[in-house]
């Protein structure tokens, strides 16, 4: 296979340098355009990302937010993080599991501890998991992940479990298949191939296109649902973000399945990071613009924010496209259970607890969702696809995540979430257009008042 042929980098800086040519006129027509929810071609795209008035700035925020709303409507869902092992064998110079990094407290969790970790984050009222692991072959091999999914889901009430790992061979992709994977994760980091040299001296993370290709072999194997991302800082955030959106735009072509997720972190401070700077800061207005760039040319694509961003950017950016959040994260092997900051990967900024995000999401008029429905329902892959790119998920969206917050009130809300929570769900259920999926939402909420769980669409 000719990776270049999946990111054309000529053709990047191609579409970059005429980007810069679009005039205000025809970038408001793209905005326009995009209003319509079928998405934006590459070229549209760099043209939004080369324009910096002001009055299009505006116009792009305001049309991802109407374009969020149309395709999943004021949903946000849920998640947090469970890091398995900080050990690794790559050096990337930005992070703190680099094998470099001598100060860093090391820890792989056995099976059991990783279930204890699972429990303690189900007691905040989590239902959807994304596993992290280092990448140490000789610790976080695929028996040590497929075992730590088979217990989570036989001994806890987590009902989706995503993970983040090295990529793979077919075979092993099969297993993670078999036990149960929602989305599979892997991060480019940056799809510029000389700074990718650069960032990745060393390790089997240094092999730029055994990496890009995972996708390949994951999709060989089964697993339709995957999710991409860059980390934001490491190199021109235009060039890659167009990379982004090249490679969602292959996997389309290919598969018929663009990306489920495409994941949004910029760059972090980290304990013995080799990078003492920031190579190509990312403002916070280059950040909105970035997500409302991503909402308008793949409507259908989930956008996660994790906690590394500070909350009050984080609280603005669920009106700008973001559809998953995770919230009372912990980034190091065990941090749910006991607080150790010299074995974390990255700085949080965000410290909020589960219950505080929900009520500044239901605040802000958006309705939290812990729904597992599609990965569980056989909505995965084309079949999502299919029911995002033409706004029918919606539907389903808003009667699954009333159902599971109702739970979550029950089961674990404070009385002042439970209060936000019932007011903010008598608004939602009137937002249902569909007079049977009315009440059929409202007959199954009573079920869930009688004391019956896992109830979805």
């Amino acid at each position: 296979m000719n990776t270049h042929e999946i990111i054309n980098e000529e053709k990047i800086h191609q579409l970059i340098n005429e980007g810069k040519a679009t005039t205000k006129e025809e970038v408001l027509e793209i905005i326009e355009k995009a209003r319509e929810c079928h998405g934006l071609s590459l070229e549209e795209a760099a043209s939004l990302l080369m324009n910096e008035d002001e009055e299009v700035f505006n116009s792009l925020l305001e049309a991802a937010r109407y374009v969020k709303d149309e395709i999943y409507g004021k949903r946000v869902v849920i998640f947090a993080p469970l890091y398995t092992s900080n050990e690794c064998t790559n050096n990337c110079l930005y992070c703190g599991f680099r094998v470099a990094n001598k100060h860093l407290h090391r820890k792989t969790l056995n099976t059991d501890e990783t279930v204890k970790e699972a429990k303690r984050i189900v007691e905040q009222g989590h239902k959807r998991l994304l596993l992290v692991c280092g990448e140490d072959q000789r610790k976080t091999h695929i028996d040590h992940i497929t075992a730590a999914l088979e217990a989570i889901y036989k001994e806890t009430d987590i009902r989706r479990i995503n993970v983040n790992a090295a990529p793979m061979e077919v075979e092993d992709f099969k297993k993670l298949k078999a036990v149960g994977i929602g989305t599979y994760q892997i991060f480019q980091e940056t799809y510029h191939r000389e700074t990718y040299k650069k960032m990745h001296p060393s390790g089997s993370k240094s092999d730029y296109d055994y990496r890009l290709t995972a996708i390949e072999r994951a999709f060989e194997a089964g697993i339709d649902d995957l999710g991409i991302g860059v980390l934001l800082g490491l190199y021109d955030y235009r060039f890659d973000v167009l990379a982004t959106l090249m490679h969602s735009q292959y996997m389309d072509e290919k598969f018929h399945v663009g990306p489920h997720t495409i994941s949004i972190p910029r760059l972090r401070p980290a304990m013995d990071s080799a990078l003492k700077e920031v190579p190509h800061e990312v403002s916070d207005k280059d950040f909105k613009k970035i997500v409302a760039i991503y909402r308008l040319t793949l409507p259908y694509t989930g956008i996660i924010l994790s906690t590394r961003e500070p909350a009050a950017l984080r609280d603005e950016l669920l009106n700008l496209g973001v559809s998953q959040v995770s919230a009372g994260s912990k980034t190091n092997p065990g941090g749910y259970g006991e607080s150790d900051e010299e074995a974390a990967q990255f700085e949080t900024s965000d410290e909020r607890s589960l219950g505080e995000m929900l009520r500044v999401i239901c605040d802000q008029g958006y309705l939290p969702s812990f729904c597992t429905a599609c990965y569980r329902a056989n909505r995965t892959g084309e079949a999502f696809m299919n029911l995002a790119k033409e706004a029918e998920i919606h539907e389903f969206c808003q009667s699954n995540a009333i159902l599971t917050f109702k739970e979550h009130l029950l089961d674990y809300g404070d009385e002042e979430t439970r209060e936000k929570g019932n007011k903010l769900i008598e608004k939602s259920l009137k937002e249902i257009n569909n007079e049977k999926l009315y009440q059929l939402t409202l007959e199954r909420l009573k079920e869930i008042e009688e004391g019956k769980r896992d109830l979805f669409f």
